[in-house]
This record gives C-alpha cells, sequence and structure tokens, in this order.
C-alpha cells in the first residue's frame, strides 16, 4: 500500500502537471485538509475547491478545455466512471489489487485507444498518474502480459505535455526480437 502522504504529494503534484498541460499561465497554490489530507485549492472567486477531481474539473473549465471532461453525456459518465475507480480502486491500492486492476483495464482496453473510446479525456490523464507507480515496477514479461494496458500507457505518456512530473518508462520490449511466444 502507498503511504497517504505519498499519495497526497503525488497529488499535488499531478495537479501542477495537470496545469501545465492545459497552459494555466498562472500556477494555483495548493494546501491539504483534514486527516487525510485531501488537496485543497483556495478559489479567489468563492469557497475552497477541495479533492483531486473537483479541483482538476475547474483547472479544465478555468482553460477553455470542456471536451477533456467528455463532448457527450455518455462520454462524460465514462469520463467520471473511470476517475472514480482511480480515486476508489487505484490509489492506496495493494500490489494484488494492482494486479487485478491491469487485469480488467487490460481487457477494457482491448477495442479502445482511450478510457472514453477514441477521444483523449481528462481520465486518461489521471488514470496515467494514478497508474505510473505500478506500471514502473513491472518487470517485461508481465508489461507483455498487459498489452492492452502498456500500449495505451505508452500512448498517454508521450501524448504532448501530460508526462510533466513522472519519468518516461519503457514499456515493450523491440518486437524484431520475438519473446518466444509463438
Amino acid at each position: 500500500m502507498c503511504p497517504v502522504s505519498g499519495v497526497i504529494k503525488m497529488a499535488l503534484r499531478e495537479l501542477s502537471s495537470l496545469e501545465k498541460f492545459l497552459g494555466l499561465k498562472k500556477p494555483n497554490k495548493y494546501s491539504t485538509q483534514g486527516g487525510k489530507k485531501v488537496p485543497l485549492l483556495q478559489n479567489n472567486n468563492g469557497p475552497a475547491l477541495i479533492g483531486l477531481v473537483t479541483i482538476a474539473s475547474h483547472l479544465i473549465r478555468e482553460a477553455k478545455r470542456p471536451e477533456l471532461l467528455g463532448d457527450s453525456a455518455e462520454q462524460r459518465a465514462v469520463v467520471q466512471q473511470w476517475i472514480e475507480h482511480r480515486i476508489t480502486r487505484l490509489d492506496n491500492c495493494s500490489k494484488e489489487e494492482g494486479n487485478v486492476i491491469l487485469k480488467d483495464l487490460n481487457q477494457y482496453l482491448k477495442d479502445k485507444v482511450y478510457l472514453a473510446g477514441n477521444v483523449f479525456t481528462l481520465a486518461d490523464i489521471l488514470m496515467y498518474y494514478g497508474i505510473h507507480h505500478i506500471v514502473v515496477e513491472l518487470a517485461v514479461q508481465e508489461k507483455e502480459r498487459y498489452l492492452n494496458v502498456t500500449r495505451w500507457f505508452d500512448h498517454i505518456q508521450h501524448y504532448p505535455g501530460v508526462r510533466h512530473h513522472l519519468p518516461p518508462v519503457v514499456v515493450l520490449r523491440n518486437r524484431v526480437y520475438p519473446s518466444g511466444h509463438h
């Protein structure tokens, strides 16, 4: 399990990276609140915004990039579902839970480019940030077991501006030299 303080620092770095990706000129100052140290953004125009998803959605609206939240009602629901999945299942998961999440995600991505189908959204960004620590620890053989996840992961990490605070991950062995699986 990830320590809670590590998850909070990660969430604050993710928000900072999201701001850079969105091209927001004036960086926000974040703090944390409560025993679980939930991310907090003190908004000049009103009440404080609390929570990774709430703040990320606000930043997207501020950058006038609503397509990142989904273009249709169905797409918005899928984006919200994956973000909720990230917060409730992925954050603080054990290694065993991480493997189950990878297996499920691998199956889901079988016929999709992005989590919301064929459109890049906030769900891809936040799931990429959340799953990075799991993928970075996988051995080559494990990465090959989750080919759809590694394809998606590699695509997202190379999406312009996404990977600010995270190191790149080599996800697949060179296909010129097959692994022996025929």
